[in-house]
């Protein structure tokens, strides 16, 4: 095998670098919501990311099968649906608050996947976390349109971790994160038009949404793919965890959003458990990560040790 080239740039740097890009591009998509809502900006997110990433990655769409569509059609609905739950809790939560709750969905999956007595602590540490910020008494009021969104997209998220599994055993994950964009644009997309019709074409708008769509899209999966070749896959989904705590500090320094105390405790029991649940269920013979391995790889490689002890006899 030949060697790797080393990286310009030291890859934990440009790992923590991508999950700044994203919550950055967060942050700007939530100020575009007074002027074309939390669809139009899924939508334009999404839509702008397919083609930006089409020009990166410059995907060979004649070499896809029919059976391959059939693996992508699902994987991008629960990418489009997951993306327009998200922006929709954004509209109603804090950043980080909305990310936090999303983180959910994986560990509930992880948890349906696992038998693992271990499993059962670390989920039930992320649920009263999750309890923690439920609206109550004269706590800074939540609100609980914005939470079941906000859980909704940690569903769809469990299902695009699912979808995307089978999807990598058969495409290259550029290819893949490719298609599957354009089919969640075609998702987003009629969400979009409907909530913010021609206002979407506005210049202004386009400018912004190009912004997010590079934060949140191109920007990281770029940095990602480089440092996966030199970062084990257990630091990276430990890494990963911080994300809750990324989004909180740019959700306070880009929107002014103040958390509460139990609030922060909240966001750190779920980050401690997501943190656990990597740490005790990495396989021993973990393969070395790809250089086309993506955001949504990370995930995946969570659980395949699950579902491996799982299969066993």
């Amino acid at each position: 095998m030949t060697p790797q080239t080393p990286p310009r740039f030291p890859p934990l740097l440009m790992l923590l670098a991508g999950m700044l890009t994203i919550q950055g591009g967060a942050a700007i998509a939530k100020g575009l919501f007074p002027q074309v809502g939390p669809m139009g900006t899924a939508g334009l997110r999404v839509v702008l990311a397919a083609a930006l990433l089409s020009l990166l990655f410059r995907p060979n769409w004649r070499g896809i099968t029919p059976a391959q569509w059939r693996l992508i059609v699902p994987y991008g609905l629960a990418l489009g649906l997951m993306n327009l739950a998200f922006y929709a809790a954004l509209a109603r939560l804090p950043l980080g608050v909305a990310v936090t709750i999303e983180f959910t969905g994986p560990l509930v999956l992880s948890l349906l996947l696992s038998r693992r007595p271990a499993d059962f602590l670390w989920v039930l540490l992320a649920a009263a976390g999750i309890g923690l910020m439920a609206p109550r008494g004269d706590m800074q009021g939540l609100d609980p349109v914005g939470i079941g969104f906000a859980l909704l997209a940690g569903f769809f998220w469990a299902l695009y971790i699912l979808a995307g599994s089978r999807v990598s055993r058969e495409l290259s994950g550029t290819l893949s994160v490719t298609t599957g964009m354009w089919v969640a644009a075609a998702v987003t997309l009629p969400f979009a038009l409907a909530g913010a019709g021609t206002g979407l074409f506005a210049p202004g708008v386009l400018l912004a949404g190009l912004g997010v769509a590079l934060l949140s899209s191109a920007v990281p999966y770029t940095l990602e793919m480089q440092a996966m070749k030199f970062i084990p896959a257990k630091v990276f989904g430990v890494l990963s965890s911080l994300e809750p705590a990324i989004a909180a500090v740019a959700g306070l320094l880009l929107l002014g959003e103040t958390l509460t105390p139990v609030q922060w405790l909240a966001l750190i029991a779920v980050m401690t458990a997501s943190a656990g649940m990597t740490l005790t269920n990495q396989s021993r013979e973990q393969p070395e990560p790809s250089a086309n391995t993506l955001r949504w790889q990370r995930r995946r490689r969570w659980f395949e040790s699950l579902r491996e002890k799982r299969q066993k006899p």
